[in-house]
């Protein structure tokens, strides 16, 4: 039996690379430097593009495996299996996710998976966009006065989990909510959070292609975000923030001034 995290002298090794949130010069110093070693470079649509595809070497192999319109994602476990698949064949590979691999990006199921099978791994952060989005709209998630506490959530959750997101009780847990991939549940959130009681006036902020030259910023309220947000058609990727700092991107802003 193989020990787990011993790396077999047939395999490769594999390193889950967080790509940052869109900014290609977000990526980290290391980031760069095993994109540049990659034999095989397995990436996801958010986070990655061209300038970041062109740090791999020319003669890597490149495999796309998010979601495009029109096509359908790869599912978690096809991917899971391709990484071990090419680590087999002694290559280094590199998975290279948005944002960071340990945020909502599956990087644990993957890992669980090269630990199974003895396969050498290395983990590299990236700067998460619930961090960074924010970040550039001018609005820290922690503030003296106003919130001592953070909650980053997924909007949507995998079709077998089996703990729904209890929204009301994080939104009077914490200070501040981050919601990631949040768009298209939007609505379905804020009904929960007004049928159980959150103020309709706390504060909200919706930030679009978050530190990319596109970036645009919304601040509205929890009972006037789903008209807003529907005027100025956000789309996703875009970060949800709730709480009262989101407020100071009014003020804050530095990157590029909130829509009207």
């Amino acid at each position: 039996m193989k020990k787990s995290g011993v790396k077999s002298m047939a395999y490769g090794k594999v390193y889950l690379v967080g790509a940052g949130p869109g900014d290609p010069k977000l990526l980290t110093v290391k980031a760069v430097e095993t994109i540049k070693t990659a034999d095989v470079l397995i990436y996801d649509r958010l986070g990655v593009n061209q300038e970041v595809l062109n740090m791999a070497p020319a003669s890597a192999e490149q495999i796309f495996v998010g979601k495009r319109t029109g096509l359908h994602e790869v599912p978690q476990d096809q991917i899971t299996n391709l990484i071990v698949q090419k680590a087999k064949e002694a290559r280094t590979v590199v998975r290279l996710k948005g944002g960071d691999p340990f945020i909502f990006g599956r990087g644990g199921e993957e890992v669980e998976a090269l630990v199974t099978e003895g396969i050498a791994f290395e983990i590299i952060p990236g700067i998460s966009s619930s961090v960074a989005a924010p970040m550039y709209a001018g609005i820290p998630l922690t503030h003296r006065d106003y919130a001592a506490s953070v909650a980053i959530i997924t909007g949507h959750r995998a079709g077998d989990a089996e703990k729904p997101v209890d929204w009301v009780k994080i939104a009077n847990a914490v200070d501040t909510m981050v919601i990631l991939m949040g768009v298209e549940s939007l609505e379905g959130i804020v009904d929960k959070l007004l049928k159980g009681g959150i103020s309709p006036n706390r504060p909200v902020a919706m930030i679009e292609s978050g530190t990319l030259p596109q970036q645009r910023t919304i601040i509205a309220t929890l009972g006037t975000i789903i008209t807003k947000s529907k005027e100025n058609d956000i789309k996703p990727p875009s970060v949800i923030l709730i709480g009262e700092v989101a407020e100071l991107g009014r003020k804050l802003a530095w990157f590029k001034q909130p829509l009207p």
